[in-house]
């Protein structure tokens, strides 16, 4: 049953991370750009989460209003920040992103103050036990959360008109502008899209821990990208894979490792192993 524990745990730590490491894989996968500043959107939508839950204690329209903000400010990114840039060496966008990610940092330090915020009536914080099993109600929304939500952006993606005209864009942009896709258009849209989900996940682990902070994007942020390398840069599939497997790895290593190395240590030790076995990723091409 401790097994089982771990591994659920894992799995739902796991969903975080692939939350967040989706949207930079939509970003990559369509203009090559590590966009960092993607985890103080994370940071956002917690902060706005906590902040209209407190003001009007209605968590459902605090997770709409987290969900609209942070996409919109993700396509803003795009437009005042990274289109600009376009035409510059990769470089030049990354360091852009890094600089956006510390001063979006420093607003919430301003604007929130430096000890952070929790919820004032923490909602669905309460721990299930069922057959030895030891999970809090915030833990199954967020599976339950990620996999519908991931789901639904694989059946996006592989299903419909803007799915297709997403992966053209891809993979060949002026052969996709050719045909009469709107590349700027499918790009605001995978921004969108990208930001809003990180939004749930900074919605999520605000409910699991009850507590916001400005740096709370820090630790998420390296891993995000570790995540994506490691998955294969590009690769959706191999993100997911690779977010949940990252979640596990911490879970029953922090059990058994945890005398060695810290939970995040370990995160990394396991993406140093796996790359010197697959340098291009688990699903990245050779």
């Amino acid at each position: 049953m401790l097994y089982l524990n771990l591994f659920l745990q894992g799995l739902a730590q796991g969903s975080i991370y692939a939350l967040i490491a989706v949207g930079l894989t939509l970003v990559y996968g369509l203009l090559r750009i590590l966009h960092v500043a993607h985890a103080g959107l994370f940071a956002l939508g917690a902060y706005i989460s906590v902040t209209v839950t407190n003001a009007t204690g209605s968590f459902p329209l605090a997770v709409l209003a987290a969900v609209a903000i942070t996409g919109l400010a993700g396509m803003a990114i795009y437009r005042l920040l990274y289109e600009p840039i376009l035409d510059r060496p990769p470089f030049v966008a990354l360091i852009a992103s890094i600089g956006l990610f510390i001063a979006m940092e420093e607003a919430f330090r301003l604007a929130f103050g430096p000890y952070g915020l929790s919820y004032a009536v923490p909602p669905n914080m309460e721990t299930i036990t069922f057959g030895g099993l030891f999970l809090s109600r915030a833990q199954i929304l967020l599976m339950v959360v990620a996999a519908l939500l991931l789901g639904g952006l694989g059946l996006l993606t592989e299903r419909t008109r803007t799915g297709v005209a997403w992966r053209a864009t891809v993979t060949d942009p002026p052969m996709a502008q050719s045909f009469g896709i709107d590349i700027v258009r499918v790009r605001y849209l995978s921004f969108f899209i990208g930001s809003a989900l990180a939004a749930v996940a900074g919605v999520m682990i605000s409910l699991i821990n009850n507590l916001v902070e400005p740096t709370m994007g820090s630790v998420p942020s390296y891993k995000a990208l570790a995540i994506i390398v490691l998955g294969g840069l590009g690769s959706v599939k191999g993100t997911l894979v690779a977010a949940l497997a990252l979640g596990v790895i911490e879970a029953f290593g922090t059990i058994y490792l945890g005398n060695l190395l810290d939970r995040d240590a370990i995160a990394f030790a396991f993406l140093i192993l796996v790359l010197m076995l697959r340098p291009h990723g688990l699903f990245g091409a050779r």
